[in-house]
């Protein structure tokens, strides 16, 4: 099994994002040939067959790669070509959305693991993938996280996906400084987990994340997370706002991204102990992402090492890019 090789592999994906997947495959110069495809999943066919351990393409549009062991007529019988995996997912298509069924069971590094994709009540698609770093450990990368009635805005909904599918492990030692805060949905979740931060938006704060409020930047307690408004356009916003200790950039402002990465370019710059960027790239269409290599270039010139774009499953028009200088 670890050497098992086909001529096809597939692509679970947010439906709507077909095209877009197609072509950040085209620009890659994969020599993948589209060969069939279904609202959120999209297979692709090569001249050489492809090996389990090659599915590393950095598709940003594909919250799932798979070597694909092809179309069964049941779930039974799909089930029965990944009789070596040691860990099965299933993911459907239903209700419009590439839905993961929960799984009690945590992935672990390097584990081989089945999937199950259910398009039909005759189509079944039996994939592989082994997992690895800034892989999603859910079934179809789809954590299934449902927000809590206190958020005042869906950002919690994507910083929760986002640090989920990345593995990601801040902690109450770091402080985030937020772009385009307001009403709160990031600040929320990062409160939630013990996290201090600097939101800088003009607009108002929900009543939820006021409570945690400090007044001035200089009277930051050191026994509980904090919330420090700078109520400021981002562009305004100085080091003296941010104050010392600055580790993360996160941005949910409602700009193209080339203004949000300029701006995460000048806030790295008055706060050099950043050392992971977080942004959702806002985008008006999704073929947009043949900008992708001028967005990674920007992070690579700040100094960061270890870059991943990638669309979520909460996500519309939207990607998560994350940026570490590892």
């Amino acid at each position: 099994m670890n050497h098992l090789e086909s001529e096809f592999v597939f692509a679970l994906c947010n439906p709507g994002s077909e095209k877009a997947l197609k072509l950040e495959a085209d620009a890659l110069a994969l020599g993948w040939r589209l060969s069939y495809q279904h609202r959120g999943f999209v297979t692709f066919k090569a001249d050489a067959p492809f090996s389990l351990d090659a599915l590393t393409a950095p598709l940003a549009c594909a919250r799932r790669l798979c070597l694909s062991l092809g179309k069964a007529p049941t779930r039974e019988e799909a089930q029965q070509r990944l009789d070596a995996a040691a860990l099965i997912h299933y993911a459907r298509y239903f209700e419009r959305k590439m839905q993961g069924l929960p799984c009690a069971e945590s992935p672990q590094m390097g584990q081989l693991i089945g999937t199950v994709v259910e398009l039909g009540p005759t189509e079944f698609w039996a994939g592989l993938h082994r997992h690895a770093p800034f892989l999603s450990p859910d079934p179809a990368g789809d954590a299934g996280l449902v927000m809590p009635l206190e958020s005042p805005s869906r950002a919690w909904l994507k910083l929760e996906e986002a640090l989920r599918f990345f593995a990601l492990a801040l902690t109450p030692a770091d402080v985030v400084v937020e772009l385009g805060c307001a009403p709160g949905g990031v600040v929320l979740a990062l409160l939630q987990r013990g996290i201090s931060t600097i939101g800088v938006d003009p607009a108002k704060m929900a009543d939820v994340v006021l409570a945690s409020a400090i007044a001035k930047r200089a009277e930051a307690p050191t026994h509980k997370p904090w919330f420090f408004h700078c109520r400021k356009p981002a562009a305004l916003a100085s080091k003296r706002d941010l104050g010392p200790g600055v580790t993360w950039f996160m941005s949910d402002m409602n700009q193209s991204p080339e203004v949000v990465l300029k701006e995460c370019a000048r806030f790295c710059k008055m706060a050099p102990a950043i050392r992971g960027v977080l942004i959702t790239l806002k985008l008006t269409d999704l073929l947009q992402i043949e900008d992708k290599p001028q967005w990674l270039a920007t992070l690579t010139d700040i100094g960061f090492t270890t870059l991943r774009l990638q669309q979520l499953s909460v996500h519309h028009k939207e990607l998560a890019l994350l940026a570490l200088k590892l």
